[in-house]
């Protein structure tokens, strides 16, 4: 997924985008909420991960103006306040989750599977599309009984090419999807991750699924006779 986390203590942004990396997901962490903001204005998050106290503009607000702006991409609240008034007012704010610090890991992940499965394209923890599987806990990409592994980036950008089936998508919308805020990719580093992704899917015989829209950008376009799941 494309996650925003907004956390304002370094020590505990860190660790959480580090694990959240891990994970497979392109994460744009930032301390602030007027950052935050800002960034909501210019990008699509598939989760938001926030902090209830930020300088300047908090948790609570973000979440509030983002529901307000018909946005409705899953948010998880984080904070130290774990009276239930505080709980009711978070999740009245438009938060779908709240969890209490200190943060246990473990407990972290297993809230963020969850609020990713909410989507309908989601299966358990698989994506599907026509006959691709795509594995959500291990990084890797499943047809008809083949199995190939996926690094990092190649699971983002085809997780967002699978989330927009026969949608061109222009290059700056797949820097925006795969490459966090602050780490913006060199000028050839789309069409080598297309390419490397290309030879992922050649050896379950999809390659040609990634279609080249000359001067716009890419297309996942799955073969017609065969039907979106």
């Amino acid at each position: 997924m494309k996650i925003l986390l907004v956390e304002d203590d370094p020590k505990q942004l860190m660790p959480l985008q580090m694990v959240l990396s891990q994970a497979g997901h392109s994460v744009d962490g930032v301390k602030d909420g007027e950052t935050a903001q800002w960034l909501l204005a210019e990008k699509e998050y598939d989760l938001l991960i926030l902090d209830w106290m930020l300088p300047r503009i908090s948790g609570v607000s973000l979440c509030q103006q983002y529901r307000a702006a018909g946005k409705t991409a899953p948010v998880l609240m984080i904070t130290a306040k774990d009276t239930t008034p505080d709980k009711v007012i978070g999740l009245d704010a438009g938060a779908d989750d709240y969890l209490v610090k200190p943060i246990d890991i473990v407990e972290f992940m297993a809230r963020v599977r969850a609020l990713r499965r909410r989507s309908p394209l989601w299966q358990g923890d698989t994506l599907c599309l026509a006959d691709l599987e795509l594995h959500l806990d291990r990084l890797i990409l499943e047809r008809q009984g083949a199995i190939v592994s996926l690094s990092s980036q190649e699971f983002q950008l085809l997780e967002y090419f699978m989330r927009h089936p026969k949608q061109v998508l222009t290059r700056n919308q797949i820097e925006q999807a795969v490459w966090e805020w602050g780490n913006e990719p060199e000028s050839n580093s789309i069409t080598v991750l297309v390419r490397k992704l290309r030879q992922r899917l050649q050896t379950l015989a999809a390659a040609d699924w990634i279609e080249t829209v000359y001067g716009m950008g890419y297309r996942l376009n799955p073969p017609e006779r065969m039907a979106l799941r």
